[in-house]
């Protein structure tokens, strides 16, 4: 049967994975990813098998005289040689048939038979109960209608784009679990950007389906090196990931016989343990606590002191600098907690790592790019060999970067890869192209560093980018002052028609009061308004003068907030009633009743108390979550932080400046060891601000 006219990557790629979900039915998508791309790869190597195999049959040019069924002639092309009964046309003969099953696993283990390298790769889960054969057979079907691995189609790397998207897909299928076995592929890229791997050896002790792997041969490709310069090592503890990632390989012609698996993982069983490694690349899982640390008190790798054994971050770590060579570079994916914990002992390593010199880069990540976590991530960039910059590190917010391609799931824009790895090597090679920009990146001493207590979450030394301030009101214009003049002569004028109505006992003209109550509406509209406008052209404007020049105005002072607020530990319980419930979003504090899909929780003694005046954050993310409450009173979940200022009215004005200039205030967040970014108590105890002294403050604001 003749094959279908080719259709674009994109579109190929789509269209198969609907096709082939369709026909997954009730099996589980972790089985069922091996069963889909363990076809695609046996169709892969039938369609370059079948390719060769017709040459040698014509015998023409070069090919004169060969034997069609000589093996040697296929392992001289890089080709694997297929028997006949793997070969794809004779599966799709028997495709309608109840033992294709059967047929299938025997075409895979023929497969390894006649090819040493494969030995032990290729999933033989064909002939299972729960794979229904109409199903397998309509699969086969499927995947015959593409040309996988002739001439045209390699060079195309056609299955290379499939075999990818399919990776992408499962893991999104399968959720937290899909995230052991891939990396979306802009964080692989921008994690091989940033090593740039022209020669020399490669490492991922933790290689998944193996993209740091392709990305890097791709890297070299792209830029005019010799693919043969580099070589991958590669150790994985999940033997069917591991099968993925020797399939992966195989398809694209990479050497994988340094790609090693073993059950007990990179710790307990180190496959490479004399390898010293010119570029290592990984993306460990986050915040593991099971990772048998108990049994590897003392182990050579922790030069930087042992980890503690209900967290991995800083074994791997350490197990990346243990295999660096003396001009090693690494780059990896950690959890964002990494860069802040304060942990006797994480807190100690990270101290020894950035005093020993090591550390060249950190980035902090979006949310919303990994399949199976929202913990917050960041990119860590450590170099042996820092020739240059050895008082400094590099520090990028990348966390407002990524475009949202569905409702869960974010990636990396082209640009944003380029701009962030530009930056860095302008940095690294001081070009003079290198300079500090708010909002996202700076260069910072290892002396300021230290006055931070090690601490390295880029938003501690990136400064904010300078927010514009849009409002729907400007106070200074005479339209406006008009407007409220108005309204209030005709809320009057409403008060004095109900009262005239009370007086002549008209007590149901119903119609007055809703008249009256409409006008304290707009009022109530136009005076946040108003007071947003004062706070923007009277106080924002004299902080920026400040930020701008660092010189305060007379009459005014520079205080920090925790000098103003303290936190208030108030909760349901010590008041003896619940008040009213609210809740934080991206509008700011709103009532919680009636307007939120989750349950309440049925004991509220935990909720906290927050009163008028008071900052109330809330879960955040790439910005703050916070707003100062407005209300007499209200509660909110025990999650969030509230602070009581000593004086209500800075409450209220502090408060509307952190909430209008939302985006400068990302510098109190850190790492979050759950979803989300966490408050960064410290930081904003010494944020500051200024704000009118006591007697400016009076003519501001006037006791009620």
């Amino acid at each position: 049967m003749p094959e279908k006219k080719q259709m674009t990557n994109e579109k190929l790629e789509n269209q198969l994975w609907k096709s082939a979900d369709k026909l997954r039915k009730n099996i589980d998508a972790a089985e069922y990813k091996h069963i889909v791309l363990g076809l695609i790869f046996l169709k892969y190597i039938s369609d370059a098998f079948e390719e060769l195999h017709e040459k040698l049959k014509k015998g023409e040019g070069e090919y004169v005289g060969a034997d069609p069924e000589d093996k040697d002639e296929y392992k001289a092309e890089n080709i694997f040689f297929v028997p006949p009964s793997a070969r794809w046309s004779f599966l799709r003969s028997h495709a309608k048939q109840p033992t294709i099953g059967k047929t299938v696993d025997d075409a895979m283990d023929a497969i390894e038979s006649e090819n040493p390298s494969l030995k032990g790769v290729l999933p033989m889960v064909y002939a299972k109960q729960n794979l229904d054969p109409t199903s397998l057979g309509g699969l086969i079907d499927l995947i015959s209608n593409i040309n996988l691995g002739n001439t045209k189609a390699r060079s195309a790397d056609v299955l290379g784009h499939v075999f990818e998207y399919f990776l992408g897909e499962f893991a999104l299928a399968e959720g937290k679990k899909g995230g052991q076995f891939y990396t979306p592929r802009s964080v692989v890229e921008l994690l091989v950007e940033m090593l740039e791997p022209y020669e020399g050896r490669v490492f991922d002790p933790c290689c998944g389906s193996g993209g740091m792997f392709v990305q890097s041969e791709k890297f070299v490709q792209d830029h005019q090196g010799k693919v043969d310069d580099i070589s991958i090592y590669g150790q994985e503890s999940n033997l069917t990931t591991w099968r993925l990632c020797k399939m992966n390989l195989a398809i694209r012609g990479i050497d994988s016989s340094q790609v090693k698996w073993n059950n007990e993982g990179s710790f307990l069983n180190d496959a490479h343990k004399d390898l010293k490694a010119d570029y290592i690349i990984a993306n460990p899982p986050f915040n593991v606590s099971d990772w048998s640390g108990d049994l590897l008190r003392g182990d050579g790798r922790w030069a930087h002191g042992e980890p503690p054994t209900s967290n991995a971050n800083f074994a791997w770590v350490q197990h990346f600098l243990y295999h660096l060579g003396p001009k090693g570079k690494a780059s990896f994916v950690l959890a964002d907690t990494s860069l802040s914990t304060s942990s006797k002992a994480e807190s100690f390593i990270r101290k020894s790592i950035i005093q020993s010199n090591l550390v060249d880069c950190i980035i902090s990540l979006p949310s919303h790019l990994f399949s199976n976590t929202q913990i917050a991530a960041c990119i860590w960039i450590l170099d042996r060999d820092r020739k240059e910059k050895t008082d400094q590190v590099l520090f990028i917010d990348a966390s407002s970067h990524g475009e949202l391609i569905d409702r869960r799931q974010k990636v990396l824009r082209n640009t944003e890869i380029t701009k962030i790895s530009d930056r860095y090597h302008d940095w690294k090679h001081s070009n003079n192209k290198y300079q500090d920009e708010a909002g996202i990146c700076k260069s910072i001493s290892l002396s300021v560093i230290k006055k931070n207590s090690f601490v390295l979450s880029p938003n501690r030394y990136v400064e904010p980018a300078t927010q514009e301030i849009e409002l729907d009101i400007t106070i200074n214009e005479e339209e406006n002052l008009n407007t409220i003049l108005k309204l209030d002569t005709d809320l009057d004028d409403a008060i004095l028609n109900l009262k005239n109505s009370i007086d002549q006992n008209d007590f149901f003209d119903l119609g007055k009061i809703r008249l009256m109550q409409k006008i304290s509406n707009e009022i109530s509209r136009y005076a946040k308004q108003v007071f947003k406008g004062c706070i923007n052209d009277y106080i924002i404007e004299v902080d920026d003068y400040y930020r701008n020049s660092g010189k305060v105005k007379e009459g005014w002072k520079l205080v920090e907030f925790g000098k103003i607020f303290t936190k208030r530990s108030l909760r349901v319980k010590d008041l003896g009633y619940c008040p009213k419930l609210y809740s934080m979003t991206n509008n700011g504090i709103q009532p919680r009743e009636g307007n939120f899909s989750k349950d309440l929780s049925s004991n509220k003694d935990n909720y906290k108390i927050a009163y008028e005046g008071d900052m109330v954050f809330g879960l955040s993310r790439e910005i703050p979550n916070l707003d100062v409450f407005k209300d007499s009173i209200g509660a909110f979940s025990g999650a969030y932080h509230v602070y009581s200022p000593n004086d209500i009215r800075l409450g209220l004005i502090i408060g509307s400046i952190m909430r209008l200039k939302i985006m400068e205030q990302t510098d109190i967040l850190k790492g979050g060891a759950r979803e989300g970014r966490g408050l960064d108590k410290d930081k904003l105890s010494k944020k500051p601000f200024v704000i009118p002294g006591e007697n400016l403050l009076d003519n501001f604001w006037s006791e009620n």
